[in-house]
């Protein structure tokens, strides 16, 4: 009887051996994990930062590329101003660009949000973050086109005015 209570004994110690290890493996998994956490939620909140500012950035490329279409053909009405026609283009062709490459900018950010929020297996903040970011890329992209589109107004602007001038 004192052998089997003795090997009992031995049994318990290696439980709570184990259990001991096992508790400090989860302190340390648990710690791990909250780190990890804070470190995706700042990614996310910072990524969806990035996308709201780069579509801010690209709205203004488009108004800059409006205003640059506009002044193309304001001065197309005179043909000795045709250096500010072009200079105008080409202001409305850069700021078509830099439409495109905000766009492309806010694009990446809310991949990088959602990647986030997927990788947290979607908690709700971050899911929202990750919403907005991917609606600040599509609007984002909407006025880059837009930005484009005026640009290609003012190249036609100028494609007309020099067909008009020999």
């Amino acid at each position: 009887m004192s052998q089997n209570l003795e090997l009992v004994y031995k049994k318990l110690a290696a439980m709570q051996a184990d259990l001991e290890d096992l508790r400090a493996t989860y302190k340390g998994v648990s710690q791990s994990y909250l780190v990890a956490l804070t470190t995706l939620n700042d990614l996310t909140l910072h990524s969806s930062e990035a996308a709201k500012r780069a579509a801010k950035s690209t709205e203004q490329s488009r108004i800059a590329a409006m205003n640059a279409m506009m002044a193309a053909k304001e001065a197309s009405g005179n043909p000795t101003l045709i250096e500010v026609v072009q200079s105008a283009v080409t202001a409305s062709v850069a700021a078509a660009l830099a439409a495109v490459e905000s766009a492309a900018a806010a694009a990446a950010a809310a991949a990088a949000a959602a990647s986030a929020a997927v990788a947290h297996q979607a908690e709700e903040s971050l899911l929202k973050a990750s919403t907005e970011a991917a609606s600040a890329s599509r609007m984002a992209a909407d006025s880059a086109a837009e930005a484009v589109k005026l640009s290609n107004q003012a190249r036609e602007i100028v494609d007309a005015l020099n067909k008009k001038t020999p």
